[in-house]
């Protein structure tokens, strides 16, 4: 079977951060994708995938019947129920899923899992941060239509307070105070700050007050500019809570600056990843920095990386 012929399904509950890890995997392995969103009836919506049978009527989501994938790409709980029930029906369908499953490994052909999750099986195949939707190709398509220099911008990405994380007033105030620092003794930068779906409003506001005069805002409305910055900023500085937008970032070989925000309870999982990308050289503290450094390393591509593992397996299968 040529790679490019594979029909793929992804599978996911529709949030946009599974969204890009499902596609990035496939668009790697073919150009014929299907999204299909999983829709579960009670009690299996909330039920942990395992405890209970599944059957077909549990699905609220349409189910193609015209197509047949060869491959399924699934992320997420919900999306587990879909994939192993289409397995079931048709034993040759090659099933990969992101992230751990919290079921028998022995359902899926290959589990996608970074290594900061810790987790290891004879199909499990790790990538180094999260996987995601953003290429190379992709990025290069990206024109600037927003109204922001290009030269010298560092852009600022800042995500919310999460079952790890504080992100609080006095975190906001700190993280502007740093930027105000930074602008000041580098006044040739150009300032582009987004914030993400987790930012709340109050934080928004913060960021209103203390960055509007030195910094182009997204907040939130029109055009997310987030494409553009991976494409054009020389610097990132990035909150500490998210691992995908620091991955994203990654593809760029642009210095990433991570600002660190308070632990509410201590996750291994975010040390982890957090000390391998430091390791990696691709990115440092942001703490009291007023000169922005430059460094380099090979822009991160995993997405590519997996599927040319996966693909080279499933050759080697039917030979």
């Amino acid at each position: 079977m040529n790679s490019k012929n594979y029909i793929i399904w992804t599978l996911t509950d529709g949030s946009e951060g599974m969204i890009s890890q499902v596609i990035g995997l496939a668009q790697e392995l073919s150009n014929d994708i299907v999204q299909i969103k999983t829709d579960l009836l009670f009690p299996w919506s909330k039920l942990q995938p395992g405890i209970i049978p599944s059957f077909k009527w549990i699905f609220k989501n349409h189910i193609p019947k015209s197509i047949h994938p060869n491959i399924i790409i699934s992320c997420g709980r919900k999306s587990v129920y879909l994939s192993t029930y289409l397995k079931n029906k048709n034993k040759n369908i090659i099933n990969i899923h992101i992230q751990n499953p919290k079921i028998s490994f022995k359902k899926f052909n290959y589990i996608i899992t970074p290594n900061h999750d810790g987790v290891e099986g004879k199909n499990v195949i790790n990538s180094t941060g999260a996987l995601h939707k953003f290429s190379p190709s992709i990025l290069s398509s990206i024109k600037n239509i927003f109204e922001v220099s290009v030269k010298n911008l560092v852009t600022c990405i800042l995500g919310g307070q999460n079952q790890h994380y504080v992100f609080n007033q006095s975190q906001v105030e700190d993280f502007c105070d740093k930027i105000n620092n930074l602008k000041k003794n580098n006044p040739e930068i150009n300032l582009l700050v987004i914030t993400s779906r987790r930012t709340n409003s109050f934080i928004k506001k913060i960021i209103t007050q203390k960055l509007n005069s030195i910094a182009k805002l997204w907040l939130g409305k029109g055009e997310n500019p987030y494409a553009f910055a991976l494409k054009y900023s020389s610097n990132f500085i990035i909150t500490s809570d998210s691992t995908s937008m620091i991955s994203e970032s990654a593809i760029s070989g642009k210095p990433i600056y991570i600002y660190q925000l308070p632990f509410k309870r201590v996750s291994k999982r975010f040390e982890k990843f957090h000390n391998e990308f430091n390791q990696l050289n691709i990115t440092k503290d942001f703490s009291n920095d007023i000169i922005l450094s430059n460094w380099s390393y090979s822009p991160l591509y995993e997405s590519k990386r997996i599927a040319g593992i996966i693909n080279e397996r499933i050759v080697r299968e039917n030979k």
